[in-house]
This record gives structure tokens, sequence and C-alpha cells, in this order.
């Protein structure tokens, strides 16, 4: 069999993947054995694999492999979600660029148009999922508006509608106007911003009196309804009673009493605009004052904004101080700087808007949710995000659960009439006639009906989604959510702990009365050099896919995972990726060292290969129980790094070092034999990581069945570590080492056999003295009570190591060079003395500077006394 020289990632990639999925390795279904469940947090239908993908699609693989090769029944979900609004705008701004407007269109129309944009471009990121190695149980793969993932949402709806959780009610909402509709408090992302604070006289009514207000908005005067002060402010007891006229508007309103007036902040006085602040919405209701919108949905101004009407918020900003400066209403303006909404979604400011809409009582249902996680009953990873949750889920509001889109699950009320009270909920329009004839004796047809046109919040469909992917909602006591739910691990990112997660849990909690999860590991943000977050607009993020192919799926996965600990972010660079390809080739090449060698069974194993062996299953074992506390931690990061040591280290540098037969010489059969079994280990606990490397050397090991393949073979069975084994052998590292130190110091090849003596203070084990010899090429190791005269030295711990020099060295060149290093050594000695002997410096340096001065003052002594014993040995 002829072995490639170099590593085809594309290639083998292909021909591993296409063969997992035709014999049905990534397939689960109910069994006796005990269920390993992940449900892939569902990536927008459209969208294209990005850096925070690959991360967290890594793990969750790394973690579903691995479950595979314990032994259990490992299910991972994948799917992909309907992303109402980014889903939505697309397709307008596609309709927008064939000349057709959303408006122009019925919803029938506009639907259609969103399900051939979602069939042309949807999946594709599962595809691409594929390249990465994901090993997802494909046949369930699910869509949010698949038929029966709706009527989950549906049946949901209609429950907590019934049981008096949603209701519809006029409240302040975040309105977004570029996508036209609400976005809940957690999709408002607040930013800093410069503003102005700009200061408006008022006219008091009746009298030549001024009253003057701070504000951010100008723009809004139009809609203000009061003038409010503090009822414990002396300066404006004048006014107490007396109305103010609106500049422009030229309306009389009143001037009220409320101790919410900050008295220190701006003037002292308060507009209230109850259409347009939350705030000013709370006074509003209490003094019972007048609401005006003065914003249509696109934030243009309406018609209460008299001769703005029409135009952009952001423009009537500018011109209406212009105005009131004309009129005699402007005092002054200050640069502010302030807090400012703006929509996650598309980065439009938030209008806050008075609407009605439909909200979900959360208070009471987060209770259950809020104490999972408090008690760990749901472990989160990192331990330092269950302070965040507990804060959001005590401060939890009403879930604004409707949007103004046609794109997702509609709302499924019906109207009979014409007040926003007259509906009904129901599952069809046919169940509406008959609960409209039950609620109000009427007899109507399916004609006088219209179904609410808002559409529900995308993430109303994905907080059931651990249990409506095994149809748990529709069917509570089905065979699959019986035996998958709860799912063992969740992979998510942080900011969506409160969106998605705390929801999961909500609903987890209310539909099957448990977690829908044991474990949540959040992932930290993918960031650059820069620290900046990747982004497409930033032009920072790489295209995984041009990764992949230049580095192999194996090579970016590793590359991914080599500095993401669990919630802190990953300082991504390509080289990360190339140091992944390198540890690649450096596996392929020792898998080509081992299988070059010639095996002979006429040869006896030599006991420098059975100490080998004997040390390599002792460090096997310590490294499964590592492993194990890393992954039981969800230290995955860490249990890489575990690995990548193990098999870079231990088994090619040390390993396959000692075993190696000597050049063009043939290796013992035995050991051979026992090489190939330990290079079936390390790519077991490989494979998680670089599934496709794995499998091809395992199937190159030897002949497999396609019940043998790498997926699907056990783990490595942990025995008792032999920790005094395993000890020993770090200190024969030393003493190898220290040989190799001497060589290359005094240029003495390898070929070239040396003596070595040891002074044995330490008691080491003379069981790998046979190391030492092969490694070392030593023609003689001898124990001694003395030190040698002639001879070159080194320590490791307390044993002293003495090697003749005979005629491998000019003894009078090798007297020159060490008295010079000698002599150099006393005069940096000294320098370094005199600094620390100087008070003016020792009182005034940092402490981190004395330390290191300290340090180089100590490091110089012992190099000192070593040079004088090498000199006294050498000169005898």
């Amino acid at each position: 069999m002829t072995i490639p020289t170099k590593y085809n990632a594309i290639a083998v990639e292909k021909k591993w993947y296409d063969y997992w999925m035709k014999n049905k390795y990534f397939y689960s279904s109910p069994d006796q054995r005990e269920s390993y469940t992940i449900v892939i947090p569902p990536p927008n239908v459209t969208g294209v694999l990005h850096m925070g993908h690959m991360l967290n699609n890594t793990i969750q693989d790394v973690l579903i492999r691995r479950a595979r090769m314990l032994g259990y029944n490992a299910c991972w979900v994948p799917g992909t979600d309907h992303a109402s609004i980014a889903t939505e705008a697309k397709v307008v701004a596609k309709l927008k660029e064939e000349g057709i407007s959303k408006s122009d269109l019925t919803r029938e129309e506009f639907l259609k148009h969103a399900w051939d944009w979602t069939h042309k471009h949807g999946g594709i990121i599962l595809e691409q999922l594929k390249k990465l190695g994901a090993s997802c149980d494909w046949n369930r793969t699910k869509f949010t508006m698949d038929e029966d993932m709706s009527e989950s949402v549906t049946n949901v709806f209609i429950d907590l509608y019934n049981k008096g959780l949603i209701y519809r009610g006029y409240r302040m909402v975040n309105w977004d106007p570029e996508a036209k509709t609400t976005v809940s408090d957690e999709e408002v992302i607040h930013v800093e911003k410069k503003g102005k604070l700009y200061y408006l006289r008022y006219a008091i009514e009746g009298s030549d009196d001024f009253i003057t207000i701070a504000t951010t908005r100008p723009e809004t005067i139009l809609g203000d309804t009061a003038i409010c002060i503090n009822p414990n402010d002396e300066r404006f007891k004048h006014l107490r009673g007396k109305k103010a006229i609106v500049p422009i508007a030229n309306r009389a309103i009143e001037i009220i009493e409320d101790e919410y007036v900050d008295t220190e902040f701006g003037t002292g006085c308060l507009k209230i605009t109850p259409a347009h602040d939350p705030n000013d919405k709370i006074i509003g209701d209490k003094h019972k004052l007048e609401v005006i919108d003065i914003f249509n949905d696109d934030a243009t101004l309406n018609a209460h904004g008299l001769h703005y009407q029409g135009k952009d918020r952001f423009v009537v900003r500018k011109e209406i101080i212009v105005e009131l400066e004309a009129l005699g209403n402007f005092v002054k303006v200050e640069d502010y700087q302030n807090k400012v909404g703006t929509s996650e979604r598309t980065g439009a400011i938030i209008e806050p808007k008075v609407s009605i809409q439909w909200f979900l009582k959360m208070k009471d249902l987060a209770e259950p949710a809020l104490k999972a996680v408090m008690e760990d009953d749901v472990n989160l990873v990192p331990q330092k995000f269950k302070n965040t949750y507990r804060h959001w889920m005590e401060n939890v509001r009403d879930w604004n659960i409707s949007r103004q889109l046609w794109w997702g699950h509609r709302i499924p009320a019906f109207y009979y009439g014409d007040t926003h009270e007259d509906f009904v909920v129901a599952k069809t329009v046919e169940e509406a006639v008959i609960l409209v004839k039950e609620k109000t004796g009427k007899i109507v047809s399916v004609s006088d009906l219209r179904q609410d046109e808002d559409a529900l919040d995308t993430w109303f469909s994905s907080w059931l989604w651990p249990i409506s992917v095994f149809d748990g909602i529709r069917n509570p006591e089905n065979e699959e959510i019986n035996y998958y739910y709860p799912t063992r691990d969740l992979v998510t990112a942080p900011e969506i702990l409160f969106f998605w997660v705390a929801r999961m849990i909500v609903a987890g909690y209310e539909y099957r009365g448990e977690k829908p999860f044991e474990n949540v590991y959040l992932t930290g943000i993918v960031r650059d050099k820069l620290g900046r977050k990747m982004s497409k607009s930033l032009g920072n993020s790489p295209d995984p896919i041009a990764l992949m192919e230049k580095y192999g799926a194996d090579g970016v996965r590793v590359g991914m995972l080599l500095t993401s600990p669990a919630g802190n972010d990953l300082p991504f660079e390509e080289e990360l990726c190339e140091q992944g390809r390198n540890f690649t080739s450096k596996i392929w090449n020792a898998f080509r060292l081992v299988k070059g060698w010639e095996v002979s069974d006429k040869i006896e194993q030599p006991l420098y290969a059975k100490q080998a062996i004997k040390w390599f299953d002792a460090k096997l074992d310590k490294v499964l129980k590592d492993l194990e506390k890393s992954y039981e931690g969800y230290r995955i990061s860490e249990a890489l790094m575990t690995t990548y040591k193990f098999i870079w280290d231990d088994f090619s540098s040390w390993y396959l070092e000692m075993v190696k037969p000597a050049y063009q010489k043939p290796i013992d059969v035995e050991t051979f034999e026992q090489t190939k079994i330990n290079f079936e280990k390390i790519v077991k606990i490989l494979h998680p990581f670089m599934p496709f490397i794995t499998e091809e050397i395992w199937q190159l090991l030897g002949e497999r069945s396609k019940e043998e393949a790498l997926i699907i073979s056990p783990w490595p069975v942990l025995e008792e570590v032999e920790d005094k084994l395993v000890d020993a052998f770090e200190f024969t590292t030393g003493v190898v080492s220290g040989i190799r130190t001497i060589r290359k110091e005094k240029n003495i090849a390898n070929k070239d056999a040396l003596a070595l003596f040891v002074i044995n203070n330490e008691k080491s084990n003379s069981d790998f003295d046979v190391i030492i010899k092969k490694l070392g090429n030593i023609s003689k190791l001898s124990y001694v009570n003395e030190k040698q005269e002639g001879a070159l030295s080194f320590r490791v711990n307390s044993n002293e190591y003495f090697i003749p020099i005979g005629d491998n060295i000019n003894i009078e060149e090798e007297i020159e060079k060490l008295e010079n290093e000698l002599k150099y050594a006393k005069g940096f000695l000294n320098a370094v003395q005199k600094k620390l002997s100087n008070e003016r410096f020792v009182n005034n340096a940092p402490e981190q500077v004395i330390t290191m001065e300290r340090k180089k003052e100590a490091d110089t002594i012992a190099k000192i006394t070593m040079l004088d014993q090498s000199l006294k040995s050498l000169k005898g």
C-alpha cells in the first residue's frame, strides 16, 4: 500500500463524510442505550456560515462525537430558524430591486415571494456545516415554519391565552422604523452617542412669563401634553395650576406636579410627551394626560407634525431648532452624551411608540426557570453568567410577542367586531366561528371574520425548539420526547442567554414540567487581533469555507479551539488554522514513519521498547484521566491542548524516538504491533477534534468492516494511573535533554557514543536507564559516589551527571571557553549586585523590576558555581 507523502485534506474529507452518511452513523432512534442529545441553535434559514457558527458547531460536534464513542445513543438535531425580521427585510429589499413595493402586494402574494426566497437560499448553511464535519442526524432536520412546528406554536399560543397569560393591550413598545415592527426590550442595543441638549422656553398662558425646559428631542414638542415640575421645588411654586403654550403648535398644556422630576437635571422642568417616552407615558397615565402620536410607522411626522408632515424625525430636529430660534423660543444648546436604543436587527434608532400589541405575562412563568439555574439543576458554563441570568429573570417584564410582519407564524386571533376587544383565539377560522357564537351568541360566517395581521416574535417559536423537534407539544407522550428529552448540552452565545436560553427553560417547565437541557455551554465572541468583533461590515471576518479549503476542516477546527475557553472571547488569527494544519501534517508524518518500518518476526523485543510501551500506557491513562476532568468541566480548549501535547510531545517526540529501529534496520513484530495499537488509541482521543484525518489513519492501520469504523469505536478505557512511572519518565527526559545540550554546545555528533556517570542522590528509577542509553547514544552508564574529573557535568534535580570528554573535544579550547564565560558571568553578577545594593534604586523601582533583578542574581550565582565545577573537573 502506497501512502501519499502529503495529506490531501479535501479528498479525505469528502470520502469519509460520504462514508459516514452512507452508513448512517449519525442516525439515531430510541433504543435501550442512554440518550445523549444536543439540539442545534437554529441559524437563520437564509444565512451562511460565519466564524461564530464555526466555533459553536465545532464544540457541539466534539461533544457529540465523544458521546457516540462512549456508547451513548448520540443524537444531534439540526435545523434552521425562519428569522422573521431578517428574512422579511431581505425579501423586501429583493422586491425593491425588482421595482415592487410590499405595500402593493397582498399578504399571500408577499408570502409566495418569501417562500421562493427561502427555498432558493435556505439550507445553504446546513450544507456548509457538513464540510466542517458536523455529525448531525440530518434525517431530523427541522425548520421553524414546518407544518408540525407551526402547529405546535399555534397550540402554545392558544393554551397560554386560555390560561389568561396572553393578553392584548396598549403599551409603550420599541418601534423599529426601518423594519416597521416592534422589537422586544432584549432586541434593543443601547449605544453611547454624542448628542445635544436643547434648552427651549414655553410662554405661560395669560402672562409675560416663560418656563424653560431641556430636551434631547426638540422634534417631539409637537406631541407635548404637559409640563411637569417637582412639588418640592420652590423655584416653580408660582406656576402651580397654570398652563404653558407649546411653541409652534400654540396649544395650551397643563403644568403638573410629580416627584419623579429630578430638580438637578436640566432646568428642573420636564416636558411630558406620553406617546414618545416610556417614563412620560407612566406620568401621563398617572395624570390622565392626552396621548398625541406625531410619527408615522417609518418615523416621518404625521398630521400632528403640522407643516413638518412627511419629513424624517432627524430632518425635523434640525429644522425645528431654526424655527424656534426665529420665534424666540430657543435659549441655548449643550453637548450631551447619552445612551440611545438601536435595533439589534437593523441598526435603526428605536422610536418609543404607544401601540396595541400582544403580550405574554412572564413573572410567574419565570420563577421555576430562575430556580433551576440558581440551584444548578441547569448548569451554566461558565458560572459567572448566573448573576446576569438572575438579574434578568428577577426583573422580567411581560414579553411583547407580536410583530408587524407577514413572514412568520400568524397570530391565531379572529376579529368579529370593530374594537380591538372583539376577537376570539382559535386554531382555524372554522373553530373561530363556533367560539364567536359561544362568546356573543351571534351567528357569523367565515367571511365575517378577519385574522390578526401580525406575526409572532421569532423567539416564540424557537423557545419551544427542544420540545417541538421531538413533537412534544402536539404529542406530549410520544416515544421520542420521552426518550430524548431533557437534552444533555446546549452550546450557544451569551448574548442570547435571555432571548432564547431562559425562554426555553421557561417553556420546558411549563410544557414538560422539567428542564430542557442539563448544561448550557456559553461560547465567547470571535474577535480579530485588534479585539473587534468579526463582522461583514468591518471586513475582518474570513470566509470559513475558504479557510477549510486552505487548511483542511480538521486544521480549522483545531485552530478555532486552541484559544476558546468557555465564556471568554476567542482572539482569532489565521495563523491558528496554520497551526492546526501543521498538527495534521505532524500526525500524518508520524503515521507514514510507522507504516514505513520494515518488520521482522526474528528479532527479540528490546528492553528499551518494553519500557517505552510500559511508560506510554501509564501516560495514556493519565491523559485519559485529565481529559475526563476537562470534558466534565466543559473545558474543551483544555481537552484539545492536553490531546495536542500528548500526540506532539509524548507520542511523536518521545515514544516514536524510543521504539524506532536503527537506520535501515527492521523493528521487532511485537513492538510494531503495540505501536499500531497505541496509534489507534491516540486517533480515538483525537477523533472528536479532528474527525477526518483520524478516520483515514484508523482505516489505513488495518482492515475494518463498517461496524469497526472509528466514528463508532469505543473510547479508550481508563485504567489505574501509575503516577510514579509517569514522574520517573519526566525525570528521564531531563537527563536526555542534558545529554543533548552538551552534544549541541560541544558539537559532539549524535553518532558518537558517550559514557555517562551518575551520582544518584535522587534515587531515580533505573528502569529508564535503557531509554537514556538509547536516546542519548550512551555506550556505558555507571552509578558512582564521587565527582568525575576531566568530565563535563549537568544536574537534574539533585542528581549529578558526568560525561567524560575523551577525544570528543579539545580540552584546552574548552577550558579557555569556560574561563571566558566565567569572567563574563562574574562581571554581570557584579553589575546586578551593584544595582541591588543601591538604596535609591531598590526604594524607587517597581516591585516586578526588583524581583527580576534578584532572579538574575540567583541564576548567575548558580551558573558561576556550575562553571567553576566544570573547570575544576577539566583541569583535574
